[in-house]
């Protein structure tokens, strides 16, 4: 029997995680019944963690120690354009971490983002494990499609630190295609359109024979739900400055309050045409006087905010059509995935554009986690016969000189795939080069992300353009990245495997793992004294109903006053164990309150 593998939805907003069981992929319910668990994460102020619905409940009394959205951060440098959007926009602090990259301030502790996304990964984990009844650790994980290798690796480092071990990244839109056809015998041309809390992807795939080839892929990492979010909240402060000349985005508390009730309204308008906004005492003037925001949003009105974020996915939707090399005709279906696409003009913008109705068979927020679980299968069941085969969504390759980007392998290649390309030495007596190898769109090599680069040495002294040397680019259909340089000549070859970083060390990563496999020795302790805690509370009422019973009936004799006494001290170190959270005493107590229990009911029968 193939292990079991669990497939996550690691989303902006929410998460999903499912399983495929007896054949049929499904989601498992959080502990509250829902299908999907807020990613976010507080610090209470008593130093303990708080992962998803728990989180979210406080946000707005602990705003500057709850954080969400942290997927539009992971795998980011220092000083990119949307760090510094969210540096703006966000209420709880993100500052510079050692290696350039992003981490964000809780209380006193800095975290960094594969960190505080593997608390959400390990929470998926443990509601598997609570349903399942048996530990899990294999996992395929699904990112954006237009994610590149910097922040596919981040968040393969939040899974180790979550204690799982990630067999596959695969992209959103392609899980989703794959729950679709999952068990249908279909053939058809399709596009994903998949509108999320953080990101846009739309990917091209042809289905058929169980066989998932994806075409072509493009998106935007930095567009989704919350940017619509974020056109109501700066709605609803311009009009609060203009009358009271109060910015409300410099009050953490306030700019919860407005996130909160901005995606709720968004929300609403999906199903009516107008929504009340009422956050009364939203701040105070220091003057006792309390200002409050009332007013209406329609979704008019939000669709005039949001239509520029609306149009933007359709001109993506156009490039991946271009790249694909097909007219909009040639699809038979489009299959709308993340929560944004529950939006009316969404759907009419995605209808208006594709010429026909998208297709609403699947479930926006479940449907990628399925694919990933079915995806964990197709890997470890050889009797699952689907096969999928992706795109890489970025173009790789090295600088040449003029610091141009020299392009080996093009983006929507279908991976596994190599290439290679013959270059000659640029100055005489060369005897060394040095290989920078790039990911991107760019024709300049400095705007492209940096993977890796090494040096072949020993190359013959000659004439600039008498030296060949061959580079071969090979990539994985993990998207492995290899690249070997070889003097044609000499047949010397100098080789590396490409590891992105996610701005972690070695080292910290193994403290990140050795500090959550601490904590998750804590989390199963406290659950296993919950339970016996459970146990013993349900034993103690029995017990405490039937005494006055069993004191009449053995009062009248030495051995029964002596078993009163001593059931009391039973329960009376029960009561003590669970007071000082004493898990190894309170099992002990267990077994002597069901002795016990079984004692006094034998006393009890007799009478009647």
């Amino acid at each position: 029997m193939a292990e079991k593998v669990i497939g996550i939805d690691l989303g902006t907003t929410n998460s999903c995680v499912a399983i495929v069981e007896d054949g049929t992929p499904v989601v498992i319910p959080n502990r509250g019944g829902y299908k999907t668990t807020p990613s976010m994460v507080a610090m209470a102020e008593n130093g303990k963690r708080l992962v998803g619905h728990i989180a979210k409940r406080q946000a707005i009394t602990n705003a500057e120690n709850t954080v969400y959205a942290a997927k539009r951060l992971i795998g980011r440098k220092w000083g990119s354009a949307a760090v510094r959007s969210s540096i703006e926009t966000m209420p709880y602090r993100i500052v510079e971490g050692p290696h350039h990259d992003v981490r964000i301030m809780l209380r006193d502790q800095v975290f960094s983002i594969p960190e505080l996304s593997a608390y959400i990964l390990q929470e998926m984990k443990i509601l598997t494990e609570e349903y399942l009844g048996e530990e899990v650790e294999k996992v395929v994980i699904t990112v954006p499609a237009y994610f590149n290798d910097g922040q596919r690796q981040a968040t393969k480092d939040a899974g180790l630190v979550a204690g799982l071990d990630v067999i596959r990244i695969i992209n959103e839109p392609t899980a989703a295609a794959l729950a679709y056809g999952f068990g249908r015998n279909i053939e058809r041309k399709v596009a994903v359109f998949d509108l999320g809390g953080g990101t846009f992807d739309v990917s091209i795939l042809e289905i058929g024979n169980s066989v998932f080839e994806v075409i072509a892929t493009a998106g935007d990492t930095f567009l989704g739900g919350e940017d619509f979010d974020r056109r109501i909240i700066d709605w609803l402060v311009f009009d609060f400055q203009k009358e009271h000349n109060i910015d409300l985005r410099k009050d953490k508390m306030a700019l919860q309050r407005l996130k909160d009730v901005a995606e709720k309204a968004k929300c609403e308008l999906s199903s009516v045409k107008e929504t009340e906004i009422n956050l009364p005492f939203i701040i105070s003037t220091g003057r006792n006087e309390a200002l409050h925001v009332q007013t209406k949003l329609t979704r008019e009105k939000l669709e005039e905010l949001c239509d520029d974020l609306v149009e933007r996915t359709l001109g993506i939707c156009t490039q991946a059509l271009q790249d694909a090399e097909l007219d909009k005709s040639e699809l038979e279906d489009v299959i709308l995935v993340g929560g944004m696409t529950r939006m009316p003009r969404v759907q009419q913008a995605v209808a208006n554009f594709f010429g026909f109705e998208p297709c609403k068979g699947v479930h926006p927020d479940e449907v990628v986690a399925l694919g990933a679980a079915i995806q964990g299968t197709a890997l470890t069941d050889n009797s699952c016969d689907v096969l999928l085969l992706d795109v890489t969504p970025h173009s790789l390759g090295i600088m040449i000189v003029g610091g141009y980007f020299h392009k080996l392998i093009e983006q929507n290649s279908t991976v596994p795939t190599s290439e290679s390309h013959t270059f000659t030495t640029v100055k005489d007596f060369q005897t060394s080069v040095k290989i920078l190898v790039l990911q991107g769109e760019s024709d300049r090599a400095e705007e492209n992300e940096l993977l890796g680069e090494f040096i072949l040495t020993g190359l013959r002294r000659a004439a600039k353009g008498e030296v060949e040397v061959d580079v071969a680019f090979a990539i994985s259909a993990d998207g492995i990245v290899s690249v070997t340089a070889k003097d044609l000549e000499t047949g010397l070859e100098q080789s590396i495997t490409v590891t992105a970083t996610s701005g972690l060390t070695d080292d910290e990563l193994r403290d990140m793992i050795d500090a959550n496999q601490d904590h998750m020795v804590d989390v199963r302790s406290d659950k296993e004294f919950d339970k016996a805690e459970h146990e013993a509370q349900t034993l103690l009422r029995d017990i405490e109903k039937m005494f006055p019973d069993v004191e009449q009936i053995i009062s009248g004799s030495d051995f029964g006053q002596d078993a009163v006494t001593k059931a009391r001290t039973v329960c009376d170190k029960a009561r003590a164990a669970i007071e000082s959270k004493n898990l190894p005493q309170l099992l002990e107590c267990i077994e002597a309150l069901g002795r016990t229990s079984n004692m006094f009911r034998g006393v009890v029968s007799k009478t009647r």
